[in-house]
């Protein structure tokens, strides 16, 4: 395999040059072929001036041909075409896109490859960068202060679950939190994430209270035909008429500890994807099932690193068998 000359070796060559060694004696001092010193000597002597061979110019030149050499598009335009649009119909990440199109024998295309198009795309003025997951997130400062939602004293904790729901390797066991919209509306979105698969299903509310969610929890279990063995709750008071859920379904229920967001992380993890679709401060109010069904079934089709890149749907029928699921 062909190397290219580093710059102490072009320093050492220029050295040995000078003291009127030829190419070949040059090339067995630095274990090199004879025919990669002619061809350096050649390639980088400044012929404008005087012809000699000078290290520090020749480095120059050898950096200047590898930054252009990037500027070669290394795929066709039917490629690029594929990545806009699964970026801007799927909003999937460049990471999925280039393992989804390797898998597919599509296109060998790094995902840092598709990060340098839409750069390149966004100072062209394209809009590319919009469609990425986090492309017009901005970072505000966090400041945690005292609890201040209601108490419900003697709710199930966490760390009081069955040991199977932290191993993810049977279906059943889910995490639960509420999406809100702009601080002037009652709507918000209810979100269910199952852990072993990452599946998702997603509800509207018309207003954020314990009815409201069991209703809409209920009706979820019911009519997704999935398992539901658990569910671990965020600290929120809508979720404390748990009791009279776990009763209408047998499922049991748990609470996260307060600021602890990382003991949700599947829940905390989607409800970020969601937001692609619903940004903060946008409104909920007319927002119908099927547009939730809408947006679920698309993230629950996306292909995920941590399942080998297979997407939530294939890694719950892993789980479940050949089974039918409204997802």
């Amino acid at each position: 395999m062909y190397n290219q000359l580093t710059e102490q070796e072009r320093y050492t060559l220029s050295a040995l040059r000078q003291q009127g060694m030829s190419c070949r004696a040059i090339a067995r001092v630095l274990g090199r072929s004879p025919s990669t010193i002619s061809r350096e000597t050649r390639r980088n002597a400044c012929f404008a001036t005087d012809g000699a061979y000078r290290p520090s110019k020749a480095q120059e030149r050898m950096n200047g041909r590898r930054r252009r050499s990037r500027q070669i598009r290394q795929h066709g335009e039917a490629v690029y075409a594929a990545v806009e649009a699964l970026l801007r119909h799927e909003q999937w990440s460049p990471e999925q896109i280039a393992r989804w199109l390797a898998e597919n024998n599509i296109a060998n295309i790094s995902h840092m490859t598709i990060y340098r198009h839409v750069r390149a795309d966004s100072a062209h003025g394209g809009g590319l960068r919009d469609a990425l997951r986090q492309g017009r997130k901005r970072r505000r400062k966090r400041t945690w202060g005292p609890e201040k939602r209601g108490r419900l004293q003697g709710k199930p904790m966490i760390d009081t679950r069955p040991p199977e729901v932290d191993l993810r390797e049977e279906p059943g066991h889910w995490e639960g939190d509420t999406v809100s919209g702009p601080a002037c509306e009652r709507q918000c979105l209810l979100t269910l994430v199952e852990r072993s698969s990452g599946l998702a299903l997603v509800a509207p509310l018309p207003h954020r209270t314990s009815k409201a969610v069991n209703r809409a929890t209920l009706r979820l279990i019911r009519e997704s035909g999935l398992p539901f063995a658990t569910i671990t709750w965020d600290n929120g008071t809508e979720f404390h008429g748990y009791k009279a859920l776990e009763e209408a379904t047998g499922v049991r229920c748990y609470f996260a500890y307060p600021h602890r967001p990382w003991e949700r992380g599947s829940n905390e993890n989607f409800n970020g994807l969601l937001r692609q679709y619903f940004p903060k401060r946008s409104s909920l109010a007319r927002l119908q099932q099927k547009a939730c069904d809408r947006v679920a079934h698309k993230l629950n089709s996306r292909p995920r690193k941590r399942y080998g890149f297979k997407s939530p749907i294939e890694r719950m029928r892993e789980l479940l068998g050949a089974v039918h699921f409204a997802c």
